[in-house]
C-alpha cells in the first residue's frame, strides 16, 4: 500500500538527481545534435550542470607554444560551448583535463580521440594556463557566476589508463603510490592557480573510480592546508572493473541491492569525520555499468535502478551526475548501431530510453515530498495542489557471474508479475480533477524491446526510426476527469510487474 495525506510532508523535494549530468567529451558538445539533446533533457529532466572530459585535449585547440616556447592561449571553441550552456540555462562542472599534447611530459593517450593523461612537463607553464583560462572565463561571464561553478581537477588519477608518465615499469602498490603524489602535486598546482583569481571559487577532486582515495586526499589537502571544496568521485553496479576503454570488456551487474547507496553513505561518513565535515559531496559519475557497450543501459531494467538509488540516497551526496545524458559518446568512436549498450538517456536519433524517463518522471514531482512510508515511492505535492505519485519495482533479475551483462540484457527478458500496488491519497479537496498515468516498463516505453521487433536492425530508416519514436513517447497510459468527493481519497490499484514504474499525477481542474 502506497500511502500519504495531502497535509503530512516530510520537506522539500530533494534535487540532487539533476543537479548533474555527464557526457562523453567537450568537442562532441559542438554539434548540432549533442546540442538538440541537451536542450531536451534540460527541459524535460531538469539538468542544471553539466560535466564532460576533454575540456583541454587538442581538438578544442586552447593551447600551443610559439619558436621561442612562450605560451599561446585560444579559447575560441571553450567560448562556444560554454556560451551554448550559458544560452540554455545550464553551468560547467568544469572537469581540468586532459592535457594539452604541448604541455604533456609524455605520449601517452586514451581514447579513440587520443586524450593525453600524462602530466604537465612544467608545472609552472600549467599553473599560468589554468591561471589564463580562469581568468578568461572571469572576464566574459563574470566572477559571481563562475563562483557558482565546479573546478574539478583531472578524472579518474587512480586508474592506470587516466593518470601515466610517472608508472611505467612499476608494480601496483609502486603506480598506486607514485600516481597519488604526481596527482596531489597537479592538484596543488590547479588549486592554486583557480585560486589566484577568485579564492572564492571552489576547487575539488580527486574524481577518481570507485570511491578511491578519499581518506587520502582529505588527510592531503588537511596537513598541507590546501583547499578542498568539495569531495568527487565515481561508482558504477557491477560486480568488478573500473575502465573500458574500447568498449569490449564483459560486465556482470552487482546482485548487492545496496551497491551504490552503501558507497555514498561511506564516503559521505568519511568526509564528515575529516576536517573538510562541510565539504560537499559530488558523485561525477554514476550508472549501472562502466562501459559503453552494456546493453542494460538500453533496457527497461535500468529505470527502476535509478530511481531505486535516488530514493535511497536522499540528501546523503550534493549530486549523482549520471553518466551521460546522450550516446553521442566516443571514448570507443562512433559506434555502428543505435542501440548498443551507450550510456545516453537517449541515443543517436533522439529516442528516449527507459532510463531517461526515470529522470523525466522525477522532475514531474512536486517541491513539497510527503510523508510515505513505502521504501520504494515517492509523493509529492506541488504548489497548485497538484499531488504526484512515483512508485516502482526494483527486482534484480540477472543471474549473477554465470553470464555477462552483454549476454543477458541483450536478450528479450519478460518481466514476472508481483503483484498489484494500492495508491491511496488522503487530504484533497473536493472537487474535480485530471488524472494522468504513465508507465514504464518492459514493452512500455521500452524502445530496445521494440528495436528487437524490428530485428535489431543495425541502421534505421526513417520509417523505422518512427516506430520506435512511437514506442518510446512518453504517452499517457490513462488521461480522465475524476470527481474527488467530500472525503478527500483517492484510491486505485495499479498492475505490478518486475522493475515497472508508474507515474500518476492529479491536478485539480
Amino acid at each position: 500500500m502506497i500511502e500519504a495525506d495531502i497535509s503530512n510532508t516530510r520537506g522539500a523535494m530533494s534535487r540532487m538527481y539533476n543537479f548533474c549530468v555527464g557526457a562523453g567529451r567537450a568537442n562532441e558538445g559542438l554539434r548540432a545534435d549533442w546540442q538538440r539533446q541537451l536542450r531536451r533533457v534540460r527541459a524535460e529532466c531538469g539538468f542544471r550542470y553539466i560535466r564532460f572530459h576533454g575540456l583541454f585535449c587538442d581538438d578544442m585547440g586552447v593551447y600551443q607554444e610559439d619558436k621561442q616556447g612562450r605560451s599561446v592561449y585560444n579559447w575560441q571553441y571553450i567560448d562556444e560551448l560554454f556560451d551554448f550552456l550559458q544560452g540554455i540555462g545550464m553551468k560547467p562542472f568544469v572537469e581540468l583535463g586532459f592535457m594539452p599534447s604541448a604541455l604533456a611530459s609524455g605520449p601517452q593517450t586514451i581514447f579513440w580521440y587520443k586524450a593525453n593523461v600524462t602530466p604537465p612537463r612544467d608545472y609552472a607553464k600549467w599553473g599560468a594556463f589554468i591561471s589564463a583560462f580562469v581568468r578568461h572565463v572571469t572576464e566574459r561571464y563574470g566572477s559571481d557566476e563562475v563562483r557558482s561553478w565546479y573546478f574539478e581537477v583531472w578524472n579518474e588519477p587512480n586508474l592506470t589508463g587516466f593518470w601515466m608518465g610517472t608508472t611505467r615499469g612499476k608494480t601496483e602498490a609502486e603506480f598506486e603510490s607514485t600516481a597519488r603524489a604526481e596527482y596531489y602535486k597537479l592538484y596543488v598546482a590547479t588549486a592554486r592557480a583557480v585560486k589566484s583569481i577568485d579564492a572564492r571559487y571552489r576547487v575539488g577532486g580527486p574524481a577518481t573510480a570507485g570511491s578511491g582515495w578519499i581518506g587520502e586526499t582529505l588527510a592531503f589537502c588537511a596537513e598541507n592546508r590546501q583547499p578542498l571544496d568539495f569531495i568527487s568521485t565515481h561508482c558504477y553496479a557491477t560486480s568488478s572493473g573500473y575502465l573500458d576503454e574500447n568498449g569490449s570488456a564483459g560486465t556482470v551487474f552487482s546482485p548487492d541491492r545496496n551497491a551504490i547507496t552503501g558507497e555514498v553513505k561511506g564516503v559521505r561518513a568519511k568526509i564528515d569525520r575529516s576536517a573538510f565535515g562541510h565539504a560537499e559531496l559530488h558523485y561525477t559519475e554514476w550508472s549501472s555499468s562502466y562501459t559503453p557497450f552494456d546493453p542494460i543501459h538500453d533496457s527497461y531494467h535500468s529505470a527502476a535502478f535509478i530511481l531505486d538509488k535516488i530514493r535511497h540516497l536522499g540528501d546523503v551526496p550534493t549530486s549523482m551526475s549520471y553518466w551521460t545524458f546522450t550516446d553521442i559518446f566516443e571514448e570507443a568512436g562512433p559506434r555502428t548501431t543505435p542501440f548498443h549498450g551507450g550510456f545516453g538517456l537517449l541515443n543517436y536519433q533522439d529516442l528516449p530510453k527507459p532510463s531517461f524517463f526515470a529522470y523525466k518522471f522525477l522532475n514531474r514531482l512536486g517541491d513539497t515530498e510527503l510523508v510515505c512510508k513505502d521504501p520504494d515511492a515517492f509523493v509529492c505535492r506541488g504548489a497548485t495542489g497538484a499531488v504526484q505519485a512515483l512508485f516502482w519495482d526494483f527486482t534484480i533479475t540477472h543471474p549473477g557471474p554465470s553470464v555477462i551483462d552483454q549476454e543477458f540484457y541483450s536478450k528479450d527478458q519478460p518481466a514476472r508479475p508481483k503483484g498489484r500496488a494500492e495508491l491511496r491519497l488522503t487530504g484533497l479537496k473536493s472537487g474535480a480533477y485530471r488524472l494522468v498515468v504513465t508507465k514504464v516498463g518492459y514493452r512500455a516505453n521500452d524502445v530496445q524491446s521494440a528495436w528487437r521487433d524490428l530485428g535489431s536492425p543495425s541502421q534505421l530508416t526513417r520509417a523505422q526510426a518512427e516506430t520506435l519514436r512511437g514506442a518510446s513517447s512518453g504517452f499517457p497510459i490513462v488521461e480522465q476527469d475524476v470527481e474527488i468527493g467530500a472525503g478527500g481519497a483517492f484510491s486505485q490499484s495499479f498492475y505490478l510487474r518486475e522493475n515497472d514504474v508508474w507515474l500518476v499525477e492529479l491536478s485539480p481542474l
